[in-house]
């Protein structure tokens, strides 16, 4: 009678779990997790980011900048982190000449938003669902343009992967999906060896068919070097080379190649090559960070950050093309003010280990 009442009492979905397949697949699934541990894999960041140490940390690409431009802060709390911020720019063909930028976020939400004086608006968004899993948007408004922008991302780090899926402008307003999506994916495999693919899927509009790319990537990480490449599917090749020369010096090489069909040289002509090369080192001293880079086009860029004091930073960048015979200069003075109060809690913060924003 015992067993007749277990039975009757079972889930009608035990069938599903409770029989030899399932018992098997469990059983794999177990033992490749216990192999992926004793391998000591870790996660080796994302396919956005691959080469992150050469393209973002050491070369001017995210910091170069020409004409006057001021930044005023001001930071209002901590826990949660609130700042205002205010920019102004004369002499920049990028920078608008006001902007206005609020910022608010804590371990779980971040937001972002930026009012320009051209009246374009952009804001960020971001959400972490879990340790792992995290939400990132993204909206552009602007007057100038006829459709605005939305990025709408979803990434999940595991302990020895990363993958995510993006939208960029996605609708079904005409009767199926438009805009461009892309996902990508990047393993660990050997505790110095990682590779991924990213596939991109764009379509304008229905009247036009959709179009597809695969890229492949890799990243070799050393002692104190990393190595990176990624081939594209529209026939470009990037490799980057990072290393840390000491305690304080990073020097870093970044090489992208591109072939395309030679003009005029119809179906089977030969394929143009075009390429360039960038060297670059940064130093981080006590109070301030110098980074150069030269690059095979005959460009030589320089940029120093310095903190005169502690609100105070100044920011000097020049950059000279030997080739054409043009130069760019630029100089920034950012005003950062916070009470003390709150520095002393932000002090205390960083002991902590908490979480930071989903940035």
């Amino acid at each position: 009678m015992a067993l007749v009442e277990e039975k009757s009492s079972s889930s009608p979905l035990a069938l599903l779990t409770d029989n030899a397949i399932s018992a098997a697949l469990s059983d794999t699934y177990s033992t490749l997790q216990e192999r992926r541990k004793l391998l000591g894999l870790e996660n080796p960041g994302t396919v956005d980011n691959i080469a992150r140490e050469v393209q973002k940390d050491v070369l001017l690409s995210n910091f170069m900048f020409s004409g006057l431009r001021c930044d005023l802060q001001k930071v209002f709390s901590i826990s949660p982190l609130f700042r205002l911020q205010h920019g102004l720019a004369m002499g920049s063909q990028a920078l608008p000449p006001w902007q206005l930028m609020a910022l608010y976020g804590t371990s779980n939400v971040f937001m972002q938003a930026a009012y320009s004086s051209d009246k374009s608006l952009t804001a960020w968004g971001n959400l972490r669902w879990t340790p792992r899993f995290v939400t990132k948007t993204q909206t552009s408004i602007d007057a100038r343009q006829a459709q605005a922008m939305v990025q709408i991302e979803n990434e999940y780090t595991g302990e020895d992967f990363s993958a995510s899926l993006k939208a960029i402008s996605p609708s079904i307003l005409e009767g199926g999906l438009t805009g461009i999506v892309i996902g990508s994916y990047l393993q660990s495999v050997t505790p110095r060896i990682a590779l991924g693919l990213e596939g991109v899927w764009q379509r304008a509009g229905l009247n036009t068919k959709p179009e597809t790319a695969l890229s492949y990537c890799a990243r070799y990480k050393g002692t104190d070097w990393i190595a990176s490449a990624q081939y594209l599917a529209q026939g470009s090749l990037g490799a980057s080379y990072w290393r840390k020369l000491s305690d304080k010096v990073e020097a870093g090489v970044d090489c992208q190649l591109q072939f395309a069909p030679a003009m005029g040289a119809g179906m089977f002509g030969g394929i143009r090559r075009e390429g360039t090369t960038t060297v670059g080192v940064k130093y981080n001293f006590a109070a301030s960070v110098y980074r150069a880079q030269v690059d095979s086009a005959g460009k030589f860029g320089v940029v120093l950050e310095k903190r005169v004091a502690p609100p105070v930073t100044l920011t000097f960048a020049a950059e000279i093309d030997q080739w054409k015979n043009t130069h760019k200069l630029g100089l920034a003075v950012s005003l950062e003010g916070a009470p003390e109060e709150l520095q002393e809690i932000a002090e205390r913060a960083d002991t902590q280990n908490q979480l930071p924003p989903p940035i």
